[in-house]
């Protein structure tokens, strides 16, 4: 039996403002990524989202991003390796006293943003991102898109690696996501989104946005919880995997 991981990204309110539907998105997902305060979150916003997630029986990964709360964490910014390793050790390392104090354990790290979709290709900065998920912990999984440089990164570094594909963004043909700034960079079709993510799982393959076929591999797929269908894609997608003989569990499972 084909098994994958449904994750989603959370916890990215932030003091009085609000994002997302985190409680509702929960029910139907099995792993959860924490923002940890730089890009989005607060001590309060992550101790409650934890909290929610055991709730819910969803393991929790960490969500570090670049210190930028203005712009979401989405722009391009210019660090050192040495900054990349502290950042990430920084907050990968706050994320993991709140799950242990739930008696839960960290299961991943999923960058976010514009420092997931650098460290794809950027393999200096990948490197010193693993780095410092390797300080915190080694038996931490490392969430990154297939083929990327950060994939490739953190099995250089001895770590555990999960390929993640999304079933809300479109691909370019070298296997990066669209630009947000592109026109067609979000797959809002709920029909089509589920469509492309049964063919990543079940045939290892995805259609970039030049029409082309390329070969991906599936251990989690990503739904945006900020996304304004995010419950219907969760919800939707579950149910298809279930209908397609498809186990849906944690991405530790996945890969073991």
């Amino acid at each position: 039996m084909k098994k994958v991981d449904l994750n989603s990204d959370l916890g990215e309110s932030f003091g009085r403002y609000s994002l997302g539907m985190d409680e509702q998105v929960l029910s139907y997902i099995s792993s959860a990524n924490v923002a940890c305060g730089f890009h989005a979150s607060d001590p309060i916003v992550m101790e409650k989202t934890v909290a929610m997630a055991k709730a819910a029986g969803v393991r929790v990964g960490a969500h570090p991003g670049f210190p930028d709360l203005l712009g979401f964490g989405r722009r391009n910014m210019v660090i050192s390796p040495a900054e990349a390793r502290a950042y990430t050790i920084y907050q990968v390392g706050a994320l993991k006293a709140f799950v242990e104090a739930q008696g839960m354990k960290l299961q991943h790290v999923k960058p976010h943003g514009a420092f997931y979709n650098m460290a794809a290709v950027d393999y200096e900065l990948a490197k010193a991102i693993c780095e410092g998920i390797k300080a915190v912990d080694p038996d931490l999984i490392v969430m990154a898109l297939y083929g990327g440089q950060l994939e490739k990164a953190a099995l250089d570094m001895g770590l555990k690696a999960a390929a993640e594909v999304f079933a809300d963004r479109a691909y370019e043909e070298d296997g990066t996501l669209v630009s947000r700034k592109k026109p067609g960079a979000m797959v809002t079709d709920e029909e089509l989104a589920i469509s492309r993510v049964l063919r990543m799982v079940q045939e290892g393959k995805v259609t970039a946005i030049t029409g082309k076929d390329i070969a991906i591999r599936a251990d989690s797929v990503c739904v945006h919880g900020d996304g304004e269908k995010a419950l219907a894609f969760c919800g939707r997608i579950r149910k298809a995997l279930a209908e397609a003989g498809i186990k849906l569990c944690s991405v530790e499972e996945v890969i073991a």
